[in-house]
């Protein structure tokens, strides 16, 4: 029996995510293992009157291509591919992994170089993004692999994404829109802001923003969503801070990262597990040293880590910061081919001082 949340979600995703308009080309990116989402978005797509484009994949396809490709198969990109990122009017993708760990034991050289090959479409994507051009966001389907690295069952993980969507709402829409408006008070506050002082269990670090732009993570880009976040000045960092959770990225998780910053650069980095592949990482290019994105988790109804960032980089009551590329539509100007969130849980004995005031304490924004 199809479970009738599906047909929600995929609802929230066209008429809300990326608002879905007649005649406009929609790229719905999935797997098999997601089919009844796949499937409920690009039927809503087709009644809304616009035009669908599938692409299916599957998983196992990246380690084979990890494993056996040549440098110029790393490097190669399709001609057409740039031209797809021209013409798409939105893009909605929906992550199914089968195995989570499917690249742990991929070449860290291999995937940087990929990244480096990539970048110049993800550089177009979000520009074009940035000028409203092209509207896209991105979900997770429910699967074995994630239920088992957020060690649940895979029904109560399903009932965890699905609260977390806000699916149980009478109108999910219209609470997602009141999510909206509280978080743009919160915005519009921050874009006052000049300097943010982050203090925390082996933590000490202070970035500016002035004159950056902080953007309203309301369900649009991400799906759930719950953040509020913009990219600080690039040479502004100055400090040191210790991730509270694995940092969970190109198949493998990397634990008690501790980053030492100054004028913006990481100068040290240290881990318990897989230090070598967060060094190789910061060795991707110039950018990737530097943080793109500073961020405020707000949403309530995700408190535990999973494993996954589109759900911890949530966390009512955290922050995270991504190394490497930054969001055009903030103002930042860092350029990478990496883009890797990394969380921060300031619940217990943490604070954010904002020019001086206190705007978060112990998890709990104070303004």
């Amino acid at each position: 029996m199809a479970d009738p949340r599906v047909e929600t979600i995929a609802r929230i995703l066209v008429d809300y995510s990326v608002e879905v308009q007649p005649n406009q080309l929609v790229r719905i990116n999935g797997a098999p293992e997601g089919a009844p989402l796949v499937l409920a978005v690009y039927q809503q797509v087709l009644e809304r009157g616009a035009h669908p484009w599938l692409q299916v994949g599957l998983d196992a396809a990246q380690e084979l291509f990890y494993t056996y490709a040549s440098d110029a198969q790393l490097d190669y990109v399709p001609p057409f591919a740039k031209e797809v990122i021209e013409q798409i009017d939105a893009t909605i993708g929906i992550w199914t992994d089968v195995n989570t760990k499917a690249l742990t034991s991929a070449d860290p050289a291999k995937q940087s170089r990929r990244a480096v090959a990539m970048r110049p479409l993800s550089d177009r994507f979000l520009e074009r993004a940035a000028k409203k051009e092209l509207r896209w966001t991105a979900t997770i389907y429910p699967t074995h692999a994630f239920a088992q690295d957020a060690e649940m069952s895979l029904r109560e993980f399903e009932d965890f994404v699905y609260k977390a969507c806000l699916v149980h709402e009478p109108d999910p829409i219209k609470a997602w829109r009141a999510i909206s408006k509280e978080q743009q008070r919160l915005v519009d506050w921050l874009n006052k802001a000049r300097e943010i002082h982050v203090l925390g269990p082996d933590t000490d670090l202070r970035l500016e923003v002035a004159g950056r732009k902080w953007e309203n993570c309301d369900g649009h880009e991400n799906f759930p969503d719950g953040e509020i976040f913009t990219g600080p000045l690039e040479q502004s960092l100055n400090g040191h801070i210790r991730y509270t959770y694995p940092a969970c990225a190109f198949g493998r998780e990397v634990e008690d990262v501790r980053l030492e910053f100054k004028e913006g650069r990481v100068i040290r980095a240290t881990a318990a597990k897989n230090e070598q592949f967060l060094l190789q990482m910061l060795e991707t290019d110039a950018g990737a040293r530097y943080v793109g994105e500073f961020a405020f988790g707000t949403n309530r109804g995700i408190q535990r880590f999973t494993k996954n960032t589109l759900f911890d980089e949530k966390i009512g009551g955290t922050i995270h910061l991504a190394l490497g590329k930054g969001y055009p539509e903030t103002g930042s100007k860092n350029s990478s081919a990496i883009h890797w969130d990394m969380v921060c849980d300031l619940r217990q004995g943490g604070e954010v001082r904002i020019d001086g005031t206190l705007f978060l304490k112990d998890g709990k924004i104070l303004i």
